[in-house]
């Protein structure tokens, strides 16, 4: 019998684990469903949409298989079917269906999900861009395959004279798309200093209060590993797919120098062109090191239960790993004509959750954020992390104002919604942003004292600008997105100001830098250090 659902629902393949019992004799007969799955053209993470009778809709479904949207990682696949179904659901509420929309239906959709007061659940301009993009991709591809209508209003680039442009190098100026929202494309960036940064963490990771003290009660299994996995993201600026798709293998070890050097495999990277090199602060080195430690950390743990319950024995396409070659950056794969070299950098986040290696305690994975379960966290998951972190805050927060709870619930919800700390895990990744802007600022600063205008100027067109700079760190391919979408607020600053935004550790990092530079540039006269042993200058 077909289930009958309240709403349009998804769910996405999984390879990897295996699959719970079955004995109903109706799905039996389909045989291994998994190969029939892979068969159908489904991978790993493909979306399976059902509609609220219980039935999948074939033709939605082909969309994620075919054309150029089967190409695309697992996380795109996952944004854009979440907002099919949010699309799918507003169509049924009006009476409409996908395969009958008109424009009208799309502006009202646009309007319910930005601005429509009955909406409980209404959503940023910006938000509404995947919503966009999702619907534009979708109606392309179901225009082309089946005839439908594409009710979705876009236009397309335009470099003519009557267009509006903007100057600068990498630029392409086209007319505003009529579904994007006015707001969407400035979006709304926010910041985190690094001592907000460690409040936010003390108070929604580790179990801490707004007095400073640990709730009692507190049980903080894989505190160690929530606090890292921030702690990188805001060290290094990494994207959450990037650095939550890290083998233990691709990290350095902790040392004596400030920051680590490290590849980012292409594959991880958004785009997927090219690896790139990254840099892990020593202190978040050494907290990664404290979860991964063998005999304390919390990693070693969830493995070791894991081991126990023979979990990673009943997994599914598991690839044993036999060694790696940091020099060339392989790993090498067992086979069936021995082991086979394979890049880092081609392999995708789902299948780094494949690598496995043989221990004498059972099979383990080179994964190195893993869930309660010991399996490899997925990189969506993270999302949960940073939720439950901020309604612990704001739950300390009601504590705060309200200690004997006193309060009503509805002034408590009130209280709530004024916390004021939060964050979100792209913020990790702007706020990595403006702390290097300052450092860059004051060391372009002290560095070109003295200088005349064109001096400087020479010494930009050599070495680049901050812009270009930030952008090698980040990763962006243009320093304009850099520029634009981070940090075009901050670009007035006295650099007074910007020294005030680093901690202790950062300011004198700056300092060695500058002395580094100013070494190495031979403009700066610096003092001659005494040799062992002299009795003075000669």
């Amino acid at each position: 019998m077909v289930k009958v659902l309240e709403h349009w629902s998804v769910d996405f393949y999984d390879f990897i684990t295996a699959p719970p019992p079955i004995d109903d004799p109706d799905i039996l007969r389909f045989g291994d469903l998994a190969a029939r799955a892979a068969h159908n053209g489904a991978r790993h993470g493909t979306p399976v949409i059902t509609s609220p009778s219980g039935l999948p809709d074939s033709r939605i479904n082909l969309f994620f298989r075919t054309g150029r949207m089967a190409a695309h990682e697992a996380s795109t696949w996952r944004r854009y079917a979440y907002a099919l179904i949010v699309w799918l659901d507003f169509l049924d509420a009006i009476g409409s269906s996908w395969d009958c929309a008109s424009v009208r239906d799309v502006e009202a959709f646009k309007d319910w999900r930005i601005t429509d007061l009955r909406n409980d659940e209404r959503i940023r301009p910006t938000s509404f861009d995947t919503d966009r993009a999702a619907l534009n991709s979708f109606y392309t591809w179901a225009s082309s395959r089946y005839g439908i209508f594409n009710p979705v209003p876009t236009v397309q680039a335009d470099d003519s004279d009557e267009a509006a442009w903007r100057p600068g190098p990498g630029y392409t100026r086209q007319r505003r798309d009529p579904l994007r929202p006015a707001g969407s494309r400035r979006r709304q960036v926010k910041w985190l200093l690094r001592a907000a940064l460690e409040q936010w963490r003390n108070i929604g990771l580790r179990g801490f209060g707004f007095d400073g003290l640990r709730r009692e009660g507190w049980r903080g299994f894989n505190e160690d590993r929530d606090c890292a996995f921030v702690d990188g993201l805001y060290g290094t600026g990494l994207r959450v797919r990037e650095w939550g798709s890290v083998l233990d293998v691709e990290l350095p070890v902790s040392g004596s120098e400030r920051m680590g050097e490290a590849w980012l495999a292409a594959k991880c990277i958004k785009g997927g062109e090219e690896g790139r090199k990254y840099w892990i602060p020593r202190r978040v080195l050494q907290s990664v090191e404290g979860y991964a430690d063998p005999l304390e950390g919390s990693r070693a743990e969830v493995i070791r239960r894991a081991q126990r319950r023979g979990r990673y024995d009943r997994l599914r396409a598991v690839r044993i790993v036999t060694g790696h070659n940091p020099r060339t950056g392989e790993l090498y794969v067992e086979g069936g004509g021995g082991p086979a070299a394979v890049a880092l950098d081609v392999l995708s986040p789902d299948e780094r959750r494949m690598l496995f290696r043989r221990t004498p305690s059972g099979l383990e994975p080179l994964c190195l954020w893993l869930s309660v379960s010991g399996l490899p966290k997925k990189v969506h998951s993270w999302e949960d992390t940073f939720d439950d972190a901020n309604k612990r805050i704001a739950a300390a927060w009601v504590r705060r104002a309200d200690p004997d709870g006193r309060l009503s619930e509805e002034e408590r919800e009130r209280i709530r919604g004024e916390c004021p700390l939060w964050a979100t895990a792209h913020m990790c990744r702007h706020s990595f942003a403006l702390k290097w802007f300052s450092v860059l600022s004051l060391l372009e600063e002290r560095r070109l004292e003295g200088f005349t205008a064109e001096e400087i100027e020479d010494f930009r067109e050599q070495l680049g600008d901050i812009w270009l700079q930030l952008a090698i760190l980040l990763g962006h391919k243009n320093p304009d997105t850099t520029r634009d979408h981070y940090l075009e607020p901050f670009t007035g600053l006295q650099l007074s100001y910007l020294m005030s935004l680093l901690d202790d550790d950062e300011q004198a990092g700056v300092d060695s830098l500058v002395r580094i530079f100013a070494r190495h540039g031979g403009s700066t006269i610096m003092p001659v250090a005494a040799a062992a042993g002299s009795g003075g200058a000669r």
